[in-house]
């Protein structure tokens, strides 16, 4: 057992997971390297090229524990080959009541309905702005890394509203677009009233074609697009996502979100009952993350980039999703139980194999 996971266990574990969030976000934005110091490469780290993008490596962090792009370069100074940022909303929105995320400890689970908390596209933006504005005028060497942004509805638009809902979109687009070196479409949240009935094709196609085109008009060169879906959806619908992506020409497919299922739980079922609705993710996932990845790529060839997340705790984890179709990995909530070296450790783990 790592000196983390004892922490965890025994210090962190008894703390509102929330306030440990922040206060360990805090520690990790605290512990960042100093302007002008140069990021080592890690041990047997290998690029990864996908989407005309070069990835230090194949592990990165998923949208959800940076959703205001406040420590964005000390994340992936613990290794992180990219940093998925948000979920970001149009307009900026306080998230659903609290308490909204809950531990499960005896799966290595969470379970949240944070509800799209965040500040809004708008400072957003001004922060990746700020940001970029710094990176262009220091003179370090620092080791890169990618970006991406990951968006979704403001809850107050409707999801029956289909005008109302690419507007949304087409904002948080144009504002934040500029700014990433990869862009998410998010419609796959459980937190959000409606949000996954914009899974269905004939309401996914238009809003990322609108997408698509708003992000060309603010870039100047070819931002690459990609979906991110549910584990929940039945087979025949990851089929015909998969069959829309490949026929609109997106980038990829972020496979997959959090589940509304508690099958295979070994947490005690008045716990689960008592803490309710909202997305599981980490290793009860594992198994249905796995069986859509294998599928999508049978789908769609070799021609998508697919990233692989829900439930990669190990390096064996990490493994059987890349042999399952994965180009890029990422994590969080194994992130969350296993600590700050957790990144690094799969890295060296997959190089040593």
């Amino acid at each position: 057992m790592t000196f983390y996971q004892h922490l965890f266990d025994h210090v962190l574990s008894r703390t509102d997971p929330e306030r440990a969030h922040h206060a360990a976000f805090r520690a990790i934005r605290a512990a960042r390297p100093a302007s002008g110091t140069v990021v080592r490469r890690l041990a047997g780290e290998a690029p990864v090229d996908a989407m005309g993008l070069s990835f230090p490596n194949v592990l990165g962090l998923a949208a959800g524990f940076d959703k205001n792009a406040v420590g964005i370069d000390a994340l992936a100074a613990l290794g992180f080959g990219h940093v998925e940022i948000g979920t970001v909303t149009g307009e900026p929105q306080p998230g659903n009541p609290r308490p909204r995320l809950f531990r499960l400890t005896d799966d290595r689970a969470v379970i949240n309905r944070m509800g799209f908390n965040n500040e809004g596209a708008e400072v957003v933006a001004q922060r990746l702005q700020a940001r970029r504005a710094r990176i262009a005028s220091s003179r370090s060497n620092k080791r890169q890394f990618v970006l991406g942004v990951n968006i979704g509805k403001t809850k107050v638009v409707p999801d029956d509203d289909q005008a109302a809902v690419v507007s949304d979109y087409e904002k948080s687009t144009g504002l934040l677009a500029p700014h990433a070196d990869y862009f998410v479409v998010n419609v796959s949240s459980p937190n959000t009233p409606g949000l996954r009935n914009l899974q269905a094709v004939e309401k996914l196609e238009p809003l990322l074609r609108a997408v698509r085109r708003r992000a060309d008009e603010v870039t100047t060169s070819r931002l690459p697009l990609l979906v991110k879906i549910a584990p929940d959806l039945a087979d025949d619908d990851v089929s015909a996502v998969a069959d829309l992506a490949v026929a609109i020409g997106l980038d990829g497919i972020i496979a997959t979100n959090t589940t509304i299922s508690r099958d295979g739980l070994t947490s005690p079922a008045e716990k689960v009952t008592e803490i309710g609705a909202g997305g599981l993710s980490g290793r009860p996932l594992a198994r249905r993350s796995v069986e859509v990845l294998r599928q999508l790529r049978g789908r769609v060839g070799h021609d998508l980039t697919l990233i692989g997340v829900g439930g990669v705790t190990t390096v064996d984890d990490a493994r059987e999703r890349l042999e399952a179709g994965a180009d890029l990995l990422q994590g969080y909530t194994a992130f969350i139980y296993e600590g700050p070296l957790w990144p690094s450790r799969i890295v060296r783990g997959l190089a040593a194999r």
